[in-house]
C-alpha cells in the first residue's frame, strides 16, 4: 500500500476499540462472580433455562449478523447491485417455520443438544452423525476462523492495523468470557455489541450521506450506475441472485440457520418458556430486515462516493472485503471517534458470532459425545470439562483464523457456501424426522451420507470447473493465480465434465441447503421403505410434528395410519 493512502487510528479510535474489548471481558467475568456461579453444567451451557425473549432475540441477531455480513454484504451491492437484498423475502418463511414448527418440537423434548433429538426419533448412530457434522468441517469450526480474521485482515490491508494482534487479542478475549461466565455471559455480551453494531453502521450511513450531497444523490448515482436491481423473475438457478434464487433458496439458508443449527437453538432452549423462545425467534425479523437495510444501504453510498472505481491497487490486498474498510477509514478519517466505532462494530460482530460458536461446540461435545460414555460423571467435573472444551475450541479459532488467510473469495461467498454444502444435509436430516413418521434409522444415515455426498460433490465441482455462478454485473477482477493454478490441477486428476454437469457445478451457491436438504429426505425415503418403514407404535411420541396428517386429511385414517400419519406433537 502507498504510504499516502494508508489510514491512521487516533487515540479515540484505539480508546473505543479498547473499551469495547474491556465491556465484554467484563460481562464474563460479572456472570462468574454472581448468580450460581456457573457450577453446573445447566448454567454454564443452558443459562438454567432463565432468559428473556428480548436479551434472546438480541442474542440471535448477534449470531447471525457476523463481522462476515457487515463487510460483505456493503462488498456485494457496491460490486453486484441491491439485488442481494431481495433475500430479506426469505426471512418471513425463514423465521416462521421455525418459531412454530422446530421450537415447539424441540422446547417440549427438554433437550440441550438439538442433536439429542435425532437419537430420541432414530438412533444413536443418526444423532453422532448429525453432530459430527456441525463440529467439523460445519461452520462453526471453518467458520468462527473466518469470522475473527476477515475484520483484523480487511483493517490491517487499510490502516496497518497489527493483524495477529488484532486476531489474538478478539479470540483470547472471546475465549475468556466465553470459558468464565457460560451461555449467560455469551448472551448478555451479544445484546451489547448489537448495540455496538448498529451503532456503528448507523454512524457511517450518516455521515456518508451527508458527504455524498444527501439520499437523493446517493440514489442518482446508484441509478446511473446501473446498482438498482429490479425484480428479476428469471428462473435460472444458476444465476447469482435471482428473486427464486434468494427468496426460495433463501428461505432453506435459514432454516439450517435458525431452526437447527445448535447455536440458535440452545438460545432457544435456555427461555423461561416455549412461548419466549418462540416470541423471540418471531422478534429477529424486524431487526434482521433492519441490520440487512444498513448493510445495503451502505453499500449504496460506498458506490456513491467511488462510482464502482476499483481500489484493489491502493490496499495491501487484492481481497474486496477490505474496499469497506478503506472506504469508512477514508470518510470517518477526519472525525476521531467514529473510524473506532465501526470497527468496534465490526469487531463486535465477530465477537458475537465466535463466541455463540465456542458455546454451542462446547455443549454438543458434552452432551453428545462424552456424557453417552460417561454416565456416574460428577456435575463438578462435567462443569469444569465444559469449560475446558469452551477454551479448547477458543484456541482452535485461532488455529483456523491462520487457515483462512489463504483464502482468496469473498468472505460473504465463503461463508454463505459452508452454510448451504454443510448446514443443508443436517436441515434435511431434522425434517425427514419431523415430517416423515415412517423414515427409520437405516434410510437416515444413509440420506445423510447422501446429502454430503453430493454437497461436496457440487462444491468440489465448482473449484474444478471454476465457473462461478452468473452475476448481475462483472466485479472487474481477475482470476487470481492460486486459483487458476488450483483448477488447473484438480482438472488435471478429474476428467472434464460433460456440458449440463458443468451447468450443474454453476448452480447458485443459495441453492446449495436446498439440494443437500432434498438430496438426505428423498433417499432417506426411499431407503426407509425399502428397509421396512416404521410403524407408529415405534415413533417416539413427542418427536414428530403432524403436518403429514393435516395435509392428508382426506384419506381413510387406516391410510392414514399406515403411513403414520397419525402420531401427534407431545405434550413434555
Amino acid at each position: 500500500m502507498d504510504p499516502s493512502d494508508q489510514k491512521h487510528f487516533t487515540t479515540a479510535d484505539y480508546v473505543i476499540f479498547a473499551v469495547l474489548l474491556a465491556a465484554s471481558l467484563g460481562i464474563g467475568v460479572y456472570h462468574a462472580l454472581t448468580g450460581g456461579r456457573q457450577r453446573t453444567t445447566q448454567e454454564f451451557l443452558m443459562a438454567d433455562r432463565s432468559m428473556g425473549c428480548l436479551p434472546v432475540s438480541l442474542s440471535l441477531i448477534a449470531s447471525f449478523q457476523s463481522a462476515v455480513a457487515i463487510i460483505g454484504v456493503p462488498g456485494e451491492i457496491y460490486t453486484h447491485g441491491t439485488q442481494y437484498w431481495f433475500i430479506g423475502c426469505a426471512y418471513i418463511l425463514g423465521l416462521l417455520i421455525p418459531a412454530y414448527v422446530f421450537i415447539p418440537v424441540l422446547y417440549r423434548l427438554r433437550l440441550s443438544s438439538a442433536y439429542q433429538y435425532l437419537e430420541l426419533r432414530f438412533s444413536k448412530p443418526v444423532r453422532i452423525c448429525g453432530t459430527l457434522t456441525f463440529i467439523f468441517p460445519d461452520e462453526k469450526v471453518v467458520y468462527m476462523g473466518v469470522c475473527v480474521y476477515a475484520p483484523a485482515s480487511a483493517l490491517n490491508a487499510v490502516t496497518g492495523f497489527e493483524l495477529w494482534g488484532a486476531v489474538l487479542a478478539t479470540g483470547l478475549v472471546c475465549t475468556l468470557y466465553t470459558t468464565l461466565g457460560g451461555l449467560k455471559a455469551v448472551i448478555w455480551t451479544d445484546v451489547f455489541q448489537t448495540g455496538v453494531m448498529f451503532a456503528g453502521q448507523l454512524a457511517v450511513i450518516v455521515v456518508g450521506v451527508q458527504q455524498a450531497g444527501g439520499a437523493s444523490e446517493v440514489w442518482r448515482k446508484a441509478l446511473e450506475g446501473n446498482r438498482i436491481a429490479s425484480l428479476d423473475l428469471n428462473p435460472d438457478p444458476t444465476v447469482r441472485y435471482t428473486f427464486w434464487t434468494l427468496g426460495v433458496g433463501g428461505v432453506f439458508l435459514m432454516l439450517s440457520l435458525y431452526g437447527v443449527n445448535q447455536a440458535q437453538v440452545q438460545r432457544y432452549l435456555s427461555s423461561r418458556t416455549e412461548k419466549e423462545a418462540v416470541r423471540s425467534c418471531l422478534m429477529v425479523f424486524p431487526s434482521l430486515q433492519l441490520a440487512l437495510a444498513l448493510s445495503c444501504m451502505m453499500g449504496l453510498v460506498m458506490f456513491a462516493r467511488y462510482c464502482g472505481e476499483e481500489h484493489s491497487h491502493k490496499l495491501a490486498t487484492s481481497q474486496r472485503d477490505a474496499m469497506v474498510i478503506y472506504f469508512v477509514m477514508d470518510m470517518l478519517q477526519g472525525l476521531p471517534g467514529l473510524p473506532g466505532l465501526f470497527i468496534a462494530c465490526l469487531f463486535s460482530a465477530a465477537l458475537s458470532t465466535i463466541s455463540s460458536a465456542f458455546n454451542s461446540l462446547a455443549t454438543v461435545t458434552m452432551e453428545d459425545l462424552i456424557k453417552p460414555h460417561f454416565p456416574s460423571m460428577t456435575e463438578a467435573r462435567a462443569t469444569l470439562l465444559s469449560k475446558a472444551l469452551a477454551m479448547s475450541y477458543g484456541l482452535l479459532c485461532l488455529a483456523m483464523a491462520y487457515l483462512t488467510h489463504l483464502m482468496r473469495e469473498s468472505v460473504l461467498l465463503v461463508a454463505l457456501k459452508i452454510f448451504g454444502i454443510v448446514g443443508g444435509p443436517i436441515l434435511g436430516l431434522f425434517c425427514l424426522g419431523m415430517f416423515f413418521p415412517w423414515a427409520n434409522s437405516t434410510g437416515a444415515v444413509t440420506g445423510w451420507a447422501a446429502g454430503l455426498l453430493v454437497a461436496f460433490w457440487i462444491g468440489i465441482g465448482s473449484i474444478v470447473t471454476q465457473t462461478p455462478s452468473t452475476s448481475l454485473l462483472p466485479s472487474g477482477c481477475k482470476p487470481i493465480l492460486l486459483d487458476i493454478l488450483l483448477s488447473h490441477i484438480l482438472s488435471s486428476l478429474l476428467l472434464s465434465p460433460p456440458p449440463a454437469l458443468k451447468r450443474f457445478y454453476s448452480l447458485s451457491y443459495m441453492w446449495y441447503s436446498g439440494v443437500n436438504s432434498f438430496t438426505v429426505i428423498t433417499v432417506g425415503l426411499v431407503v426407509s421403505f425399502l428397509t421396512g418403514p416404521m410403524k407408529e407404535e415405534d415413533v417416539m411420541p413427542g418427536t414428530i410434528y403432524p403436518l403429514l396428517g393435516k395435509m392428508l386429511f382426506f384419506l381413510p385414517e387406516h391410510l392414514k395410519k399406515k403411513l403414520c400419519c397419525v402420531t401427534p406433537l407431545g405434550e413434555r
